[in-house]
């Protein structure tokens, strides 16, 4: 079966970045690290200046067309980041979208996240953004997808996880991605790669165990409205 993020990794790869991307989903550790294959993407390419605007209540949707029509301060090249998080822009904010797609500013590439989405968030702003770039759904593993998950994260980090570790790490942390991501990272941090078993997890304690969603939805909108360098 496809996966949503694997192919959308390989068509960054695919020589220079299209003029509008749609990262939507809401699954917080898929989104971010989507946006970061991006992110680093674009730095490679020269894209060395970036702007977040984050959509909130009031919003004032001139500002994207002001955003694509100022010149550059520091580069020719520059990514602006659309942060979108209920995935539904009012009527303005959908034709504000629109336009931006019929011609998207030079040198310019637009990236919009949307942290909820569903078949009904699907609007003619995202056919807009299909037809200029690309959208991507990124969709949580489903429970008979997540041992492979599991299994593929931890090789990437050099570990050859026993079948009972996987079951464990997939029950110790409810399906949910970002804590399966942290008890990883952990045990990066203690060991050196190679066999792990469900007593090798075990011994790294159940107090770490949860993960707040929320910390990463936070920190990836604390930084608002402003230009940053990439």
């Amino acid at each position: 079966m496809a996966n949503p993020f694997d192919d959308f990794l390989k068509t960054l790869a695919k020589g220079d970045l299209a003029p509008v991307y749609l990262l939507a989903g809401d699954e917080p550790l898929q989104l971010q690290e989507a946006g970061d294959a991006l992110r680093a993407r674009a730095r490679e390419l020269g894209y060395a200046e970036r702007e977040v605007l984050n959509v909130e209540a009031h919003f004032d949707w001139d500002q994207l067309a002001r955003s694509g029509a100022s010149l550059s301060l520091f580069a020719s090249r520059r990514l602006i980041e659309l942060r979108l998080p209920t995935g539904k822009p009012d009527r303005d904010g959908s034709a504000a979208i629109t336009e931006w797609c019929k011609s998207p500013a030079p040198d310019t590439v637009l990236l919009v996240s949307a942290m909820q989405w569903s078949k009904k968030h699907e609007g003619a702003w995202v056919k807009a953004i299909e037809r200029a770039g690309v959208y991507t759904w990124l969709r949580a593993p489903r429970v008979d997808e997540l041992p492979a998950w599991i299994r593929a994260r931890m090789r990437d980090q050099g570990f050859a996880p026993s079948e009972d570790a996987i079951a464990l790490l997939a029950e110790r942390a409810e399906g949910n991605l970002l804590a399966i991501a942290q008890e990883v990272d952990k045990l990066v941090a203690l060991r050196p790669g190679g066999a792990v078993s469900a007593a090798d997890l075990e011994s790294l304690g159940d107090d770490n165990a949860v993960y707040d969603v929320f910390r990463l939805t936070d920190a990836t909108t604390a930084a608002v409205g402003c230009s940053l360098a990439i």
